[in-house]
């Protein structure tokens, strides 16, 4: 009868214990001496053992049924004082009415983006169509079915990022000229392809590892080097004003032949000469040139019948013409007090 009093009134001390603890670290402690492991509620299961063998499932049921309420009632305690802290915090952090609002500026397009939508809508209007394709080529239409065979430098792992032996970045989007001519069944064949490339490039103010491109393909029949020629003017013209010039002079590329150099008259000095143009007033701007007869077969179209041309253009080699843009890399670094010029 004696521990039977002591337990009842260590459930009433507990419970009113509980109901006036005022804070977290404070309940905390109360747990442990109540029902921790060295607690009161564990002193009482070591006496259990002093009892005799009819007493112990009598007074065994009864400690666990005031640790239990114990248990309960600190748990309860707990979820108010968590409660009342919550509402504390929100009564502490009353809102300033007289503070001004937070302005929520419009956005606008990246530089790259407006001059890729610029070029797409040059190339659309004259009657091209805008296709893309995978980033991850394989050696096949990124080098082999372009006409670059396997000793050629551009296949070596310093210029190119390969996944696996036939598989890697893509270089270039010239691939999709390729996947294009051989879903179609025969020309006409009138693309640009844009799109982000990949290669090996040091990171410096005009080189970047990862770079946008948009290549042009047009096959049919009859296609000659003024068809090429007379594009490129048009397209010079559009992007860059109606009082630009085009240069061409011969070139190599391996997909073409002939191939050509592509420059217009400087856009700062108009031709003169400048620091932009190295005093030359040309700034060189793509290659182009006749697609070679092999890459037509290779993309399932006979050479002896149609003829074709293709051309590449860097659309951040634009955009730093375009916008006086000096270090390719602030196109790539997301600083908005660059950004925000635009």
């Amino acid at each position: 009868m004696e521990m039977e009093q002591e337990l009842d009134q260590l459930r009433e001390e507990g419970m009113a214990a509980i109901a006036s603890v005022g804070g977290m670290p404070e309940l905390q402690q109360l747990k442990a001496s109540l029902i921790g492991k060295n607690g009161r509620i564990g002193e009482y299961m070591q006496k259990l053992k002093e009892l005799s063998r009819h007493q112990r499932p009598h007074f065994g049921k009864l400690v666990n049924q005031i640790k239990q309420e114990l248990s309960d009632a600190l748990d309860v305690r707990q979820g108010v004082l968590q409660e009342q802290k919550i509402s504390k915090q929100i009564l502490s952090q009353t809102i300033d009415r007289t503070l001004p609002g937070l302005r929520r500026l419009p956005g606008h397009l990246h530089p790259l983006t407006r001059v890729y939508n610029e070029i797409a809508e040059i190339f659309v209007a004259m009657g091209f169509d805008v296709v893309e394709g995978p980033e991850v080529e394989t050696d096949w239409y990124n080098f082999e079915a372009l006409n670059i065979h396997a000793d050629h430098p551009a296949r070596d792992e310093q210029d190119s990022f390969y996944i696996s032996e036939n598989m890697l970045m893509r270089t270039q989007t010239s691939p999709v000229q390729i996947r294009v001519m051989e879903s179609m069944k025969s020309p006409p064949v009138h693309i640009v392809c844009p799109g982000r490339t990949f290669r090996r490039d040091a990171v410096d103010a005009s080189h970047s590892p990862v770079f946008n491109q948009v290549e042009g393909l047009l096959v049919d029949e009859g296609i000659t080097m003024s068809h090429l020629k007379a594009t490129l003017e048009q397209f010079n013209r559009e992007i860059f004003g109606q009082g630009v010039r085009t240069r061409f002079r011969p070139d190599f590329f391996p997909f073409t032949e002939p191939s050509c150099e592509v420059a217009v008259s400087c856009i700062i000095c108009g031709g003169e000469g400048c620091s932009l143009c190295s005093r030359t007033g040309w700034l060189e701007i793509l290659g182009a040139g006749m697609v070679h007869p092999q890459v037509l077969k290779n993309g399932g179209i006979d050479p002896r019948k149609y003829s074709g041309f293709a051309f590449g253009v860097g659309i951040d080699r634009i955009a730093m013409l375009k916008y006086s843009i000096d270090d390719i890399r602030l196109l790539y670094e997301n600083d908005n007090r660059f950004l925000e010029q635009f």
